[in-house]
């Protein structure tokens, strides 16, 4: 399995998913599952994602938007329960490209990616239950 580390963008393979909690990148030795969403931004977004075989669940949000505000700490508590996924944030605000070409036209926005394809998609504030049934519609538990 490939993953890309979000610290130096590196790619690392990895033998099986069970050793992801453990797995530190080959260069950096950071680790390559984060518990807690990472940050994608215009930069990094196209060497990560398409490249890593891991899901990723991408919260399209900006900091003035009291929805996304509320469900940040639910997105954020989650993360770190679900192992095989990447939770990730992108501010619109700081990356309009991201947000232009995924048509993102109202936030919060989630998007499930497993590399290039979307899995899922999902506009407005999610609860906790939401969210879980959105990752288990995808098979993800």
């Amino acid at each position: 399995m490939q993953i890309v580390c979000s610290h130096c963008l590196k790619k690392n393979n990895l033998p099986d998913i069970n050793y992801l909690s453990q797995a530190k990148c080959g260069h950096c030795q950071s680790p390559l599952w984060q518990a807690k969403p990472i940050v994608l931004n215009d930069d990094n977004f196209m060497q990560i994602v398409p490249h890593s075989e891991l899901p990723i669940l991408v919260d399209f949000w900006a900091t003035w938007c009291g929805p996304c505000q509320m469900m940040a700490p639910v997105f954020e508590r989650l993360a770190g329960q679900y192992n095989p996924v990447q939770f990730a944030k992108v501010d619109t605000e700081q990356s309009p490209r991201l947000a232009e070409f995924f048509n993102i036209r109202s936030i919060p926005s989630l998007i499930l990616f497993k590399q290039t394809q979307q899995l899922a998609r999902q506009s407005g504030a999610m609860n906790e239950m939401q969210l879980k049934q959105l990752l288990a519609g995808q098979g993800i538990s």
